[in-house]
């Protein structure tokens, strides 16, 4: 048990492309080509349950591993804090499920499909399968990439052009509170303090602190694609907003 969930596991490093991380790839498509071409057979089912279920499972999973941290000796307020990005994105995956609020999918669809796609593909994870850590670092990425497209399929949830807008303002208020964080805690939050120790995409931004400006119209241009690809269409605009509560 201690190998799996405590301080003497050794053996697990985890490798980038490696055939656990490829498992996890494949989950992933898979796991989106279901609730896409199940949409219809999931419209016609009762699964408030079921949404309730998987928001509570996150909030268990999350809270054990902060407490495996506490247990390990590496909680630390410099960057134990969810304040990264998939670490928010986390907290409004858990708040879609519970109140299905349509101004939070609106930002979850851009930070989960931006933000925890990327980490999927590039793990930030030093613990590899069957570690508790591997299991709730892939667990959490994918609910928060999965929740969104399952209340965009099913659900009838759709971006607009000011869904965007909403991204920005979001951030942009949350930035100056992390960077007040970040000086209190001595953390590099979201990368506002510095860049990352390791070769990054923000080594081509140009230096601190040009590069936060270059990385919010790189997420702003990408959030454009993002809206241009899930955006509602056509005719089928008028049937969606008689579908979708009023928010």
């Amino acid at each position: 048990m201690s190998g799996v969930f405590g301080r003497s596991f050794t053996n697990y490093d985890f490798e980038m492309f490696s055939t656990s991380h490829f498992v996890i790839i494949f989950i992933l498509i898979l796991g989106a080509i279901f609730v896409f071409f199940k949409r219809n057979q999931l419209k016609s089912m009762q699964t408030r349950g079921f949404e309730i279920g998987i928001a509570f499972s996150l909030i268990i999973i999350e809270l054990t591993y902060h407490l495996w941290m506490i247990i390990n000796g590496s909680w630390k307020l410099s960057h134990a804090i969810p304040l990264e990005l998939c670490s928010l994105s986390l907290i409004l995956t858990i708040v879609l499920l519970l109140t299905k609020k349509k101004i939070i999918y609106e930002i979850l669809l851009f930070t989960a499909l931006l933000g925890a796609t990327q980490a999927l593909i590039t793990p930030s994870l030093n613990y590899d399968f069957p570690h508790f850590r591997f299991f709730h670092f892939f667990y959490t990425h994918l609910m928060e990439i999965w929740v969104p497209l399952y209340f965009t399929w099913t659900k009838g949830y759709r971006p607009t052009i000011w869904s965007v807008l909403k991204l920005c303002i979001f951030l942009n208020v949350l930035m100056p509170i992390i960077m007040m964080i970040n000086k209190l805690v001595d953390g590099n939050y979201m990368f506002l303090s510095h860049k990352p120790d390791s070769a990054s995409l923000l080594d081509i931004l140009g230096p601190y602190p040009w590069y936060i400006l270059s990385l919010e119209g790189l997420l702003i241009g990408l959030s454009l694609f993002v809206w241009l690809i899930f955006r509602e269409k056509g005719a089928k605009k008028s049937e969606v907003a008689r579908d979708v509560p009023i928010q």
